[in-house]
This record gives structure tokens, C-alpha cells and sequence, in this order.
């Protein structure tokens, strides 16, 4: 969780004075006035191809033309949509080459301005799926390969609980959740859950160049599994089987200290750097200093357990079957216990009024029980699936203006496609109607230049995500393409389609404008780049200027694109924008891995 304490803020202050490095393709200056922002990483031939002109005075753009390398006109000229203001966008154009196919490196010129290199090859998103996960290395905690050294070895001493309180647990492992050292079930279990699943379904898209412990060196297995395994190895240890679950590892006392993971000296009451509390499923609300959460049970924390357990089983049953049946066994006892217990865990506050307000739990059951169809072969928790499915058939923020905190997690649910794998025909057009009501509710949101639609609440890049995951399995599901467009649009926002004109993955691509000054004391310590990292992406202005503690430490050099309803800042003081975030790096290997060719 990605929240300072104030006794944080005196030594921020004195501790962030590094201005960003600027890369030759950072923000121009606002002498230009109109900017085209193409996906930086690539278009596919075959897929929809769209830049935007966004132009900081209300321009008129008639037309545009594409040059090759040579600096031959080999497009247009072609019509420019006019689109309308957005955000600091007095007027947007769209420009659409969607029929040039041929691969190559091209300029597109509009307005007087020129483009960033734009490619088109089918190999664009060859290697993206693995970029992502140089990031979750990075995160990891127990042995971490960046230090070739282990962190965080003292996990944990076992709080809140009515009879094991100050006892010791072995959990260390898993991964951090941000740029603070707090860890969550509730996204690690997601973050195991989707990099299996990428795997499952598109194995042509990694490679195998690290070893289990994340140290480089091929050892026979598939980087995303080995990756997948440390969280499901976390995720054992966390759930040990039997009516204790655990949800978290530490709290917002972590925030105190703006600490390198091997110095962490948060103090959570028994001594700086020693064992952090671990917090377990309780059905109660929870918080030991000030805040509490909204806790009713154990369901939404349970199905995320089962889901990863369950799709771990099937995906390691030939690879591993001893540790694949601990997995079934293991998943099947948390089902029992999200059944026993339902409602929400929620994350668990400290001192601060800031945790992850979850509120459905239902998508969460739903796909751990569609995803032990696979792992047990008994069809009969397909029917559980659907009962749940039919509770929750549209994940509640799609279509809404705003949401509270993580309070519709995961941001899309996978377990209509995974219920969609195993059912009859009319099951499976009941699902996919209930994706499809999904996007259209985004899509009804998306008239605008650059066709997105999200509410551009804290953590918006993993709704942009997600919206283009969920739309990418309904085109596989169907053959239908009517989202194909706002699909698209979601991916190319997120590789620098957007008005600041930014690619939200570090170092993706690596001749991009991307964040250089992330909020991350890894990334300024160790003057690190954090290849793969997925950012914070953009916030509603009145998000921003009403969060705790936020102070920007350099001169903003977005500043010409801050003016309207959404801001983002690359300085390491934005923790609201600028944060690298697990959940999120991991919820796009699904969708990177499916756009890599085969």
C-alpha cells in the first residue's frame, strides 16, 4: 500500500533532491502547441493503428501524412478526425492509418508537428512479457536476486488474533506490494493468478533466461512460472491449511522510515528492523492503532487463495505433481473456508484512514471455483461458478465516475472466462454477455479524443489494463470486434498514446519517454532503473490535491499538460501518480503475452 506517515515528511524533504534525467523524447516545451502521441512500443499490421494529435490551443487539423525511414510519403494524405478537447487537450485529431500494414519504421506529420518513430511489426510485443518481470524480481522479498541477499528474514509475529497473537509464523517471501514493503495477499495472490494464467495460454511468449531464485541463468522453466511459483510458494506459507488464513504482512507504520528493503528499520513495537505483525482473516473489522477497515469475512481473501492454488495445480501437474497436489489440497481447504465465511477481508490500516476498501467478494469465489474444475476434474464447481457469476455479473466500477480505494478488486473478472472454458453454449453466451455489458458501460464513457472511458481514480493504469484485458478475452470468446478500437486505445494509453505522451512501463520501450523519477527510494539509492514496472498512471486533480503528504520535489515538467481534470507528475514525490505498482506490472503479462506473436 502506497501511503506516508507524516513523521516521513520532514525527511523526505531533505532526502529527495535529485531532478529528474530527462530522455531525448521527454515533454516538449509549450512552445509547441500540438504534440502526436503514437503507442511507442508498437502497432501490429493487423491490428487497429491511431495516433492523437493533442493540441494545447483549440488547432485545426485537416489532414496527415506518414513518411518512411527515407523520408518518402508513403500514407496519405488522409482525413484527420476532429475529437474534441480532452483533459489539457484543447482540441484532439485522431489519426487513423489502420490500413497500412507493411512493417517498417514511419514519421507521421500533422498540424506542422511530427510524430515520435512509429513501428509497425508483428514482433512489436515480442519480450514484453518478460520485461515485466525484471520488476517482480526487484520486488521480491526472502531472497532477492538484486542483493543476491535475503530481506525481511524475521516475517512475522502473528497480531489480532484470538489465541496465537505474538506467536511467530514463518512467511517471508513473496513480493513487495509497491514502494513500501507492506504485503497482500489480496494483490499477490491476483499477481500469481494472471501470470499463470499468461502461461497457460500463451507459453510461446517467455523465455527462460533466470533460474528459480531470480539470478540470470537458463535452468529449464519458464521465467513466468518461476516467478509464479515464489508467490505460490508466499502463498503457502501465508495459508498453511486448516481454519487460519492470513491476509497481510505489515502496516502503514512501515511509512515512518524511507528505508532500502535490506535496512528496513520500520519499529512495530518490539524493536526497529525486527518481525512484522501478520494479519490474519478474522470476518471482523480490523486496525490496532487509530483507522479500521470494513472486514464482514473471509471470501474475497479465500477465492484469490483458491484461484492461484487451483490454476498452480493445473499448470504444474506434469511439471511437479507432488508440489501440484499440495496446491489442490491446499485450494480446496480455502474454498471451504470462503464458503464457511463470506464477505470481505480488507486490508488492514495502521495509523493512516488509507487501506484497500474491497467490497465484492463474490468475482473472487467465482473464480476460485472455476478454477477447480481444472484442478480436481469435477464439473459440479462449474455450477458454483455460475451462481456466483450471476450475483456479480458486471465488475461495479465499469461505467461509474469514481470508486473508493481498491474497492473493486480484481479490476476485471477472470472467472467469467474461466467459467466461459468449461460451459455448455448457453452458458458460455450468458458470460459473454457479461463482459460485453461491462466494456459497453466503459465505452459509453469514451467519446473523446483518445477513447478512454475509466474513471481515473487512484491506480488508473490497472483499470486501463484491465478494461483492454477484458476486452481482448471477449474478442477471443466471441470473434466479436466491436471493442476492438477502445481495446486498442487502452493499450496504446498505456505506451504513450495519452497526453503527456508517456509510456506507463519503465523502460518499455527502452528508447521511450517513460518515468525517470518514480517514487521509489530503490530507484534513487541505487540510481536504479525499474524496467517493467507498471506506474500509478494519472488521478483526477481533485483525487490528487485532497491525499496526505504529497510534495512534489522538482519543477514540473508536465506542467503544460496538467491543466485540465487529470494529472500526472513524474517526480518521486507523486506517490499517487509516479509509484511503481506490483498488482498492476503483473495484470499486464496476460495481455502482453497475448499480443506476442506466436
Amino acid at each position: 500500500m502506497r501511503f506516508p506517515d507524516p513523521m516521513l515528511l520532514r525527511r523526505t524533504l531533505t532526502l529527495f533532491g535529485a531532478c529528474a534525467t530527462l530522455g531525448s523524447a521527454q515533454a516538449q516545451t509549450p512552445a509547441v502547441r500540438s504534440f502526436i502521441r503514437v503507442n511507442q512500443l508498437g502497432y501490429l499490421p493487423g491490428a487497429p493503428k491511431t495516433a492523437i494529435v493533442c493540441s494545447l490551443d483549440s488547432t485545426s487539423i485537416k489532414s496527415f501524412t506518414i513518411q518512411d525511414a527515407s523520408g518518402h510519403v508513403v500514407f496519405g494524405p488522409r482525413l484527420a478526425i476532429s475529437s474534441g478537447p480532452f483533459g489539457p487537450c484543447a482540441s484532439t485529431h485522431r489519426l487513423d492509418f489502420s490500413v497500412l500494414r507493411a512493417s517498417g519504421r514511419y514519421t507521421i506529420a500533422a498540424g506542422g508537428t511530427t510524430s515520435p518513430p512509429v513501428r509497425i511489426d508483428p514482433n512489436a510485443y515480442a519480450g514484453a512479457a518478460d520485461t515485466l518481470l525484471y520488476y517482480m524480481r526487484e520486488q521480491r522479498s526472502g531472497f532477492n536476486p538484486l542483493i543476491r541477499d535475503s530481506v525481511h528474514r524475521h516475517d512475522g509475529l502473528i497480531v489480532d488474533h484470538p489465541t496465537r497473537t505474538g506467536e511467530f509464523i514463518d512467511v517471508s517471501g513473496g513480493w513487495a506490494d509497491a514502494s513500501d514493503y507492506l504485503q497482500y495477499v489480496t494483490t499477490s495472490a491476483n499477481a500469481t493468478f494472471v501470470m499463470l494464467m499468461a502461461y497457460r495460454d500463451n507459453p510461446r511468449a517467455f523465455a527462460d533466461n533466470f533460474a528459480a531464485n531470480g539470478l540470470p541463468g537458463s535452468n529449464g522453466i519458464p521465467d513466468v512460472l518461476d516467478e509464479a511459483r515464489h508467490g505460490l510458494d508466499w502463498l503457502l506459507r501465508m495459508y498453511p491449511g486448516g481454519d487460519d488464513m492470513f491476509n497481510q504482512i505489515a502496516d502503514d507504520r512501515d511509512h515512518r522510515y524511507w528505508d532500502l528493503p535490506w535496512t528496513d528499520s520500520a519499529d512495530y513495537g518490539w524493536g526497529h528492523g525486527k518481525e512484522r505483525p501478520v494479519y490474519p482473516c478474522t470476518g471482523k473489522p480490523q486496525g490496532l492503532i487509530k483507522a479500521k477497515n470494513r472486514s464482514t469475512g473471509y471470501a474475497s481473501t479465500a477465492g484469490k487463495y483458491v484461484a492461484a492454488f487451483g490454476l498452480g495445480a493445473s499448470v504444474f501437474s506434469k511439471r511437479d505433481s507432488s508440489y501440484a497436489a499440495t496446491l489442490r489440497q491446499r485450494g480446496l481447504a480455502a474454498y471451504r473456508l470462503g464458503r464457511i465465511h463470506e464477505g470481505v477481508c480488507q486490508t488492514a490500516p495502521g495509523g493512516q484512514p488509507y487501506f484497500y476498501e474491497e467490497d465484492d467478494w463474490r468475482d473472487d469465489m467465482e473464480l476460485g471455483a472455476a478454477s477447480l474444475i481444472d484442478a480436481t476434474g469435477e464439473l459440479h464447481y462449474l455450477g458454483d461458478a455460475l451462481l456466483y457469476a450471476r450475483q456479480e455479473p458486471v465488475t461495479p466500477w465499469m461505467g461509474k465516475d469514481t470508486a473508493r480505494h481498491y474497492q473493486w478488486y480484481p479490476w476485471h473478472n477472470n472467472g467469467h472466462y474461466e467459467a466461459w472454458r468449461h460451459g455448455s453454449a448457453g452458458e458460455r453466451s450468458q458470460l459473454t454477455s457479461f463482459y460485453r455489458r461491462g466494456l459497453a458501460a466503459v465505452v459509453g464513457r469514451a467519446n473523446n479524443g483518445f477513447r478512454v472511458g475509466i474513471p481515473f481514480i487512484w491506480c488508473s493504469n490497472d483499470l486501463m489494463a484491465s478494461f483492454a484485458t477484458q476486452a481482448y478475452l471477449y474478442r477471443r470468446m466471441t470473434g466479436d470486434n466491436r471493442f476492438r478500437e477502445y481495446e486498442a486505445a487502452a493499450l496504446d494509453w498505456l505506451l504513450g498514446a495519452n497526453p503527456w505522451g508517456i509510456s506507463m512501463i519503465i523502460g518499455l520501450p527502452q528508447s521511450g519517454n517513460y518515468a525517470r523519477d518514480p517514487h521509489s527510494v530503490i530507484a534513487k539509492e541505487l540510481k536504479l532503473q525499474l524496467t517493467g514496472g507498471l506506474i500509478d498512471g494519472p488521478v483526477y486533480r481533485s483525487i490528487y490535491q485532497n491525499l496526505l503528504f504529497i510534495s512534489l520535489h522538482d519543477p514540473d515538467e508536465y506542467a503544460a499538460f496538467n491543466t485540465g481534470f487529470i494529472v500526472y507528475h513524474d517526480d518521486i514525490g507523486d506517490y499517487s501518480t509516479n509509484e511503481p505498482i506490483m498488482d498492476g506490472t503483473a495484470n499486464l503479462a496476460y495481455l502482453f503475452a497475448a499480443m506476442t506473436r506466436r
